[in-house]
């Protein structure tokens, strides 16, 4: 059959009623194919898309869903419906959902959930947000020491289809504690009347269900790992994280380190779908604050008024000098803070980043007074006195802004807060205010001002 390509085929075929046709089409696409097209059309026209598909094929799109876009399903499902959904959803993709819809419906898809999906659910609910309990699954394929590699085949056969993955399964003891793991393809390969206890790995590597989610995608990318468990405080198994939801952390992660960066309040919304108040109230704090604290810098050129009447051409070289001085600092900054969020930066390593800090702003603040010493010479006919109070300052403001861009994150992680937040707003602010005072004063000690 033909291929459904576009989005406007999709509405082609629900405009003129072909819903068997349609229906034919999706049943050959991919569960997060049919959820892309869908997440494109109308609230009316992708209601009626997921009323088409088969009940089982809607459940698993329905995972891949836009959240604005499942609330909208949800909500305009009968009790029944909605419950069949629900008890198809992997535990933590429905407790991801009802962390987002409104306490009323909440109540009633858990009242018309199953009792194991709405424990599931409640299980998960109870860690904190951004924590690895939060995040893991609780279905997963668990085995006894005691039992033989056919048993342990047929456990899998029983439990694999509601598993996340059943590439690796875990060994427990009686007291359900992580004692080892055995991959699939070694239950494969090995004698059928091998005991697992005998053939299972015991060096496991486990996640605690308090650990942030950032820690957690940290360890996934030192390990390699496509799935990892999670324990309690006693060492007993209570679920497992999967790489799928490692790059949604990684995705959400960044996105809010560049919000942060920008001065920006977080948002969990697309851009598209923010709306103009919205959006405004993110952006707002952040220019405030960046306004008022530039006020210094404004207060510090007051103050060297009479110093500029006298070589009144100074004041052409100040947006460079602070131009430079915030540049210098960004990148700083930015190679600081993404040190810091690998985990290749420690509170210990504070003198190591300063002595290189020091050397590369040494040799960039070098080159570019070079550089500059002979723009003001030949092209901007300036004295050789101001072309050395210039370049002189740009020395300094370099040095400055490099310092400030990797303390100042590094201080940040140090008292508890987010590294990203002190970024290329802020340190351009106070590089700028530390620029200006380096400027004049240089100018004043040579000059005589």
């Amino acid at each position: 059959m033909e291929e459904l390509k576009t989005i406007e085929e999709l509405e082609l075929l629900l405009e003129t009623k072909q819903y068997t046709k349609l229906r034919q089409y999706l049943e050959e696409l991919n569960d997060a194919d049919i959820a892309g097209l869908m997440d494109q059309l109308s609230k009316e026209d992708m209601f009626r898309v997921f009323r088409i598909l088969p009940k089982d094929l809607a459940a698993d799109v329905f995972a891949y869903l836009d959240v604005d876009n499942q609330q909208v399903i949800i909500t305009s499902l009968s009790d029944r419906e909605a419950a069949h959904v629900i008890n198809n959803l992997m535990a933590d993709d429905a407790a991801d959902l009802m962390e987002e819809m409104p306490a009323s419906v909440v109540k009633r898809l858990l009242a018309n959930a199953s009792s194991e999906t709405r424990r599931d659910i409640n299980h998960l609910l109870q860690y904190p947000e951004d924590s690895a309990g939060s995040i893991m699954t609780v279905e997963y394929v668990d085995l006894k020491e005691s039992l033989t590699v056919n048993q342990a085949i047929e456990r899998i056969r029983k439990v694999g289809l509601d598993s996340e993955t059943i590439n690796i399964c875990y060994v427990l003891d009686a007291q359900r504690k992580l004692v080892g793991t055995v991959a699939l393809r070694y239950l494969l390969l090995s004698d059928p009347d091998e005991v697992i206890g005998d053939i299972m790995h015991e060096n496991v590597i486990a996640i605690n269900t308090l650990m942030d989610q950032e820690e957690v995608a940290r360890q996934f990318k030192k390990y390699d790992f496509i799935s990892m468990p999670v324990v309690d405080n006693e060492n007993r198994l209570v679920g497992i994280i999967t790489v799928d939801d490692i790059v949604d952390i990684m995705e959400e992660e960044t996105t809010e380190d560049m919000e942060k960066m920008a001065a920006i309040v977080p948002s969990d919304k697309p851009y598209m779908k923010t709306g103009v108040w919205e959006t405004y109230k993110k952006r707002i704090p952040g220019l405030l604050l960046l306004m008022v604290s530039a006020t210094f810098t404004g207060a510090i050129i007051s103050s060297f008024q009479d110093a500029l009447k006298v070589c009144a051409v100074l004041m052409a070289f100040v947006p460079m000098l602070m131009d430079t001085g915030g540049n210098a600092g960004g990148q700083a900054s930015v190679t600081v803070i993404r040190g810091l969020s690998l985990g290749e930066i420690a509170y210990r390593d504070v003198p190591r980043v300063v002595w290189k800090e020091i050397r590369v702003a040494l040799a960039c603040g070098a080159t570019l007074a070079a550089a500059n010493f002979l723009k003001l010479l030949m092209f901007d006919r300036v004295g050789v006195t101001v072309a050395i109070v210039v370049c002189a300052t740009l020395i300094a403001a370099v040095m400055m802004a490099m310092l400030v861009g990797c303390l100042l994150p590094i201080g940040a992680k140090r008292l508890g807060f987010d590294p990203a937040v002190m970024a290329s707003p802020f340190i351009t602010t106070i590089v700028d205010a530390l620029s200006l005072l380096v400027y004049f004063g240089v100018a004043k000690a040579i000059m005589g001002l």
